[in-house]
């Protein structure tokens, strides 16, 4: 008689699609030999793979500004694209116009975006001053009695590179279209005494968190009438120690701003806060 032996055969571990998104696995030795490549390829590679890797935030990162607002912001966009997946299509006249409103604020807002060759090459002083003056607005150095502003054929007289001594005093954006992100290129004026925002109806609460935070240690006197601020917005200013007089349009407008005002005045005793010179 003949006796029946079962014999068992080892099937090789097979790679189905769920091991691919696993990643390498110990069981599965490579087949062939290692390839050596050369160290400048392998630098290269290994560089790629970092670029790669999904940015740090902006507000995660080491040498970046912090807002007291941070807590309530959005970190990520995703509701507001599928909200507007969702929307019809509306080509009416006045939605076509509202679109494209929107696209030149959205165009103007990415121009004011800091630069930081242009601060690289001129120094904060003179960057600052040219990023205000081509807007409209007007500045002054110190040790000279005149303002610099554009002219009727949009021509200006600021210097093209940087110059040792050309310190900014008074900075003045009266009426200017800002956007917060222009905010950012006023900053590092060590020696800026005069800072002015009367009617720029677009700054707001977060305006004034963004310029407060600028490094402007000298800053003596903010002009904040005719803008958007609240008085939540005034407790910000703490981080600016030098500030002995604030305009803004009615300091006892109600108890909530007398409440504000007298706390801001608690903690700087120098400082003064009116509705007028």
């Amino acid at each position: 008689m003949y006796k029946l032996v079962r014999q068992t055969i080892k099937v090789p571990v097979a790679i189905n699609r769920a091991s691919v998104h696993k990643g390498p696995s110990t069981d599965i030795t490579p087949i062939g030999p290692k390839v050596e490549l050369d160290p400048d390829i392998e630098k290269r590679i290994q560089d790629d793979k970092r670029r790669l890797q999904w940015r740090t935030a902006y507000s995660e990162r080491q040498d970046s500004f912090y807002s007291a607002f941070k807590l309530f912001a959005t970190e990520n966009r995703n509701s507001e694209l599928v909200e507007k997946m969702q929307q019809p299509i509306d080509l009416s006249p006045s939605a076509i116009l509202e679109w494209w409103q929107k696209r030149r604020t959205t165009l103007e807002a990415h121009m004011q975006k800091f630069l930081p060759e242009r601060h690289a090459t001129l120094g904060d002083d003179i960057a600052t001053a040219h990023f205000i003056v081509h807007r409209g607005g007007s500045v002054r150095f110190r040790g000279s009695t005149n303002w610099i502003q554009k002219d009727e054929d949009d021509e200006y007289d600021l210097p093209r590179h940087h110059v040792p001594g050309m310190v900014l005093e008074e900075v003045r954006c009266d009426g200017m279209t800002l956007f917060y992100e222009g905010m950012e290129n006023i900053q590092k004026l060590l020696r800026l005494k005069h800072l002015s925002f009367e009617n720029v109806t677009l700054f707001n609460d977060w305006y004034l968190d963004r310029i407060s935070g600028n490094t402007l240690p000298s800053l003596e006197k903010l002009n904040l009438r005719g803008t958007a601020i609240t008085h939540r917005g005034l407790n910000c200013l703490y981080r600016l120690p030098s500030l002995k007089l604030l305009l803004i349009d009615d300091p006892e407008k109600d108890i909530l701003w007398k409440l504000t005002v007298a706390m801001l005045e608690e903690w700087n005793p120098n400082l003064r806060v009116a509705s007028s010179e």
